[in-house]
């Protein structure tokens, strides 16, 4: 820009200069014929000789100007067509690899729908049977520790949840600097795709987590319903027919 003003100003200087010098050898020089021995001087040729020149001039200092906004525009796309890293995903997918493989570990009855109906059904049969004193005490035992089992596995993934929110307070803090420094508008929307991205890992853990504890409670209620059946069994067993003893 400084060289932009500086051609301007020296176009204007030539150019007066140029009238001021063709207004004043017009005054001097007399007007007398011309003859061969003398070369004429003619102050229009020149005043329009120098007025072609800052036209020149002009135009070299407007094509100088729309170089530099050419420029100037190019910068701007390169800015806005930056990427920035995003290191930070290949923690996020561990962090929800860790939470599916415990999810996978989850013992006597599974999430998962292909085993899930006839794995309830070996374990909570709830057919109305009665079962000896050692059948139903083995029965119930393996219910309690099914039970158990459950709520301890929500407990691990509870656990595994908690880790992982410690360290997505790191992972939030570096988004948002990526996020309040992002250059161009390139980098803008990739910060904030990363943060959409932390977002959709946290919502994720919860949905599992709440897979966990309702699995938990749904063999908890399922226990209980399979006890009452059981005693409702046990207890007609035991009346049989309601005439055990007829008097004689």
């Amino acid at each position: 820009m400084i060289r932009t003003h500086a051609l301007k100003g020296t176009v204007s200087v030539v150019l007066g200069l140029g009238l001021i010098g063709a207004a004043s050898i017009s005054l001097v020089v007399p007007m007398r014929p011309a003859s061969a021995q003398f070369t004429v001087f003619d102050p229009t040729n020149y005043s329009q000789n120098l007025l072609t020149a800052a036209r020149s001039l002009q135009q070299i200092d407007n094509q100088i100007r729309m170089l530099q906004n050419q420029a100037q525009s190019l910068i701007n796309q390169a800015r806005n067509l930056s990427t920035i890293s995003f290191p930070e995903l290949d923690a996020l997918r561990q962090d929800l690899q860790r939470v599916d493989q415990l999810m996978g570990q989850a013992q006597g009855i599974q999430l998962r729908v292909a085993t899930l109906k006839q794995q309830f059904r070996d374990r909570f049969p709830n057919n109305g049977r009665a079962l000896s004193g050692d059948q139903n005490l083995t029965a119930a035992k393996a219910r309690l520790d099914l039970t158990l089992s459950a709520f301890q596995h929500t407990m691990t993934v509870q656990a595994q949840v908690a880790e992982n929110v410690q360290a997505d307070a790191a992972t939030l803090d570096a988004l948002v600097a990526k996020s309040q420094g992002a250059a161009g508008a390139l980098q803008a929307a990739q910060a904030t795709n990363q943060l959409l991205a932390l977002s959709a890992k946290q919502q994720f853990q919860i949905q599992t987590l709440m897979a966990a504890q309702y699995r938990a409670q749904a063999i908890e209620q399922a226990s209980r319903a399979q006890a009452q059946s059981d005693a409702r069994a046990a207890t007609a067993k035991f009346l049989g027919s309601g005439s055990a003893y007829t008097p004689r």
